[in-house]
């Protein structure tokens, strides 16, 4: 059995802390196996309660871990902790990234474009959801959504429609359908892409599930479009979650008078971009598949032209390494200019995140 991995997926389920401590620590001890090799006191002197440190060593959690991989081996199901070269680019630079994801397909790589909506469609939004997919797919990007009913539905399936990669994100184990009938589309997805989840296996759908795994959605994509939303939609969620990560968000208009279209005609009043075509988001994100993978080691001179934000993130990361809200505090820069700007300085390969969530400057960009 796979000792790393049993570390990885030991060190996820530790209760009583949050994402951002598990991740200091891993900053601190480089490895999730060097956590584990140390006792209570040597933990809590690394700053855990003595709480936390009860929880990361329980016996019990060493066994449930192991237990956890075994059934991931039995199933088909695969474990790609937040070092993995498979590990979606973009999902690493959230605030809170999944330390393991639960994997069945192969995560593709490639500009990847969030697509959410109501569970409870017109079929104007199913129209709109599998059109916009299936435009963007020949292109070449990658549809990430949930795979709910409605309008995730008709968004994966608009991409498998042109051929192209998918993403679904569960609310659940990787081994569980949901919804139901949708099992025949999870297939088809999972040979055209990949299934995620961070859950293990057995993860029973719950309510609560749903709008943390938003932010995975959001994480793993450029952007984000909401084809239709009522006023209380979870897609809304995800759509702040796309904020707050630097992140696009367009919005397909709507009927005034129907509910579903409340929330997309809100998100476009308060700035959202409309769409009405594939063609709205590519202006937005105007590089190709090949100058996404470029940007991240190369720089040219007509790339150097940074906007007044961006220069001043590089010039205060030049001094210090820092997290994202200690380079707010210094910069004074609200978290939705603060993180699409770091955003676009790692594309352009100028600074880098460490596993840890602290940003540092690029020395020899």
């Amino acid at each position: 059995m796979d000792s790393r991995l049993v570390a990885w997926i030991r060190l996820n389920m530790a209760e009583g802390m949050g994402i951002p401590r598990k991740l200091e620590l891993l900053r601190i001890l480089k490895t999730p196996e060097a956590v584990f090799e140390l006792g209570c006191k040597e933990l809590t002197g690394l700053g855990l309660k003595p709480h936390q440190a009860d929880s990361l060593l329980q016996p019990e959690k060493l066994q449930e871990s192991e237990e956890i991989l075994s059934i991931c081996e039995k199933k088909g199901i695969r474990v790609i902790p937040l070092d993995d070269d498979e590990y979606p680019e973009l999902l690493r630079y959230i605030h809170d990234p999944p330390l393991v994801l639960y994997v069945k397909g192969i995560i593709p790589k490639g500009m990847c474009i969030g697509i959410v909506g109501s569970r409870k469609a017109t079929g104007y939004g199913m129209d709109t959801a599998f059109r916009l997919a299936s435009d963007l797919a020949e292109e070449g990007c990658v549809i990430v959504s949930g795979m709910a009913r409605g309008i995730d539905t008709a968004a994966h399936t608009g991409a498998l429609h042109a051929e192209g990669k998918t993403i679904a994100v569960l609310g659940c184990g990787p081994d569980k359908v949901y919804p139901p009938e949708n099992r025949g589309l999870m297939e088809r997805i999972i040979k055209n892409g990949a299934v995620i989840s961070e859950y293990p296996p057995g993860t029973k759908p719950e309510t609560y599930h749903f709008p943390v795994r938003n932010r995975i959605i959001s994480g793993t994509s450029l952007g984000v479009i909401v084809v239709e939303a009522s006023r209380k939609s979870g897609s809304l969620i995800t759509a702040q979650a796309a904020l707050e990560q630097g992140r696009e968000v367009f919005a397909v208009p709507g009927n005034i008078n129907h509910l579903n279209s409340q929330g997309t005609n809100r998100l476009i009043r308060e700035g959202a971009k409309l769409v009405t075509s594939a063609d709205d988001i590519l202006e937005e994100i105007p590089w190709s598949l090949a100058a996404l993978s470029e940007r991240k080691n190369t720089y040219d001179s007509e790339a150097e032209q940074l906007s007044y934000e961006e220069g001043i993130i590089l010039e205060t990361l030049k001094k210090e390494d820092l997290y994202g809200d200690e380079i707010s505090a210094r910069t004074g820069f609200p978290a939705h200019v603060l993180f699409s700007a770091l955003l676009q300085l790692e594309l352009k390969g100028l600074i880098r995140k460490d596993i840890s969530g602290r940003y540092a400057a690029v020395t020899d960009a």
